[in-house]
């Protein structure tokens, strides 16, 4: 799952992006607004995590930009505790949710998750295809209600085909949303850790669509 963080802070920053990135998340980090507004109008993420004070574009007018343009990506929203003002302007404008400083990273952490699992359509933190089994809040996949140890890589497609599971996903959005932007993107990559999870997971896991993709499908 990947992650744009726009917050000028460097210190939040740091401890945001190390919190998300222990928790299985990608992260893009803009710091400053016209760039976290670019970056999040051309590029795909699963949740945006949006800081309202920043310089040069501030938060709800990249926010509101955003959904002007039909960018539908969950943003969560950074205020200043006591900015009431902010919190239900930012809510009108298009945030899915908002979190005043100071806060604990777990729970924005816990948040991102909730917010990434209704904007799939799972409102349970515990997600199911078949026999196979995510806990999205421990990190934990089994299969017939045996623990599978899997790579952080392998747990990363898991979990993203698992939150869009009985949908074909392509290869090239998968390796969008699994590997960092500086990442040397080979064709075969995708094809070799699907291969890794059918191991572990079971042959029929991940479904092969040729020409179009990956699935994992509710469907026997």
């Amino acid at each position: 799952m990947r992650i744009l963080l726009v917050e000028d802070d460097l210190i939040i920053a740091k401890n945001i992006i190390s919190a998300l990135e222990i928790a299985g998340f990608i992260v893009e980090h803009e710091k400053d607004g016209e760039e976290g507004w670019f970056t999040g109008e051309n590029e795909k993420f699963d949740a945006i995590i949006l800081d309202l004070g920043l310089p040069v574009l501030d938060g709800l007018t990249i926010l509101k930009r955003w959904r002007k343009a039909n960018i539908n990506t969950p943003v969560l929203i950074l205020t200043a505790r006591g900015n009431w003002d902010e919190r239900v302007e930012g809510i009108d404008a298009g945030a899915d949710d908002y979190l005043t400083k100071p806060y604990r990273v777990e729970e924005l952490v816990a948040r991102i998750r909730a917010l990434i699992r209704r904007s799939t359509g799972h409102a349970n933190p515990v997600i199911e295809v078949q026999e196979i089994t995510l806990d999205t809040r421990l990190m934990r996949i089994s299969r017939a209600g045996q623990p599978i140890n899997l790579t952080p890589q392998e747990y990363k497609l898991t979990s993203f085909l698992m939150h869009h599971k009985d949908r074909v996903i392509d290869q090239m959005e998968l390796t969008e949303h699994l590997y960092t932007q500086d990442f040397e993107r080979d064709s075969n990559s995708i094809e070799v850790l699907v291969g890794r999870v059918r191991r572990k997971l079971g042959t029929n896991s991940i479904q092969t669509k040729r020409g179009f993709g990956y699935i994992m499908s509710s469907e026997k």
